[in-house]
């Protein structure tokens, strides 16, 4: 059996009925977001002996946000920008 390429795999999900493509949208999204919390619980020890250590501040989320918006805002796919707090608070 030849190996699944990327454009065998979306012509495939394509000729599916419309109810099992979203069902299949609706399980690789499921999937992916099992994997991303199993990859965080794994790297969580790490963060609190580096928080714990002295290696990570404390900061609030709006200032975290407003960094990640600002180093993102020059590649492709970047972040939103960042609300201010009038918005947030609305």
């Amino acid at each position: 059996m030849a190996t699944p390429t990327l454009d065998r795999v979306l012509t495939s999900a394509e000729a599916l009925p419309p109810d099992e493509r979203e069902m299949l949208e609706n399980l690789l999204r499921q999937r992916r977001i099992e994997t991303w919390r199993r990859d965080t619980a794994a790297e969580a020890p790490q963060a609190v002996k580096a928080f714990r250590s002295g290696k990570l501040k404390r900061q609030s989320a709006h200032d975290v946000i407003a960094r990640l918006c600002a180093g993102a805002a020059g590649s492709s796919g970047g972040l939103h920008p960042t609300p201010n707090r009038a918005t947030l608070s609305a």
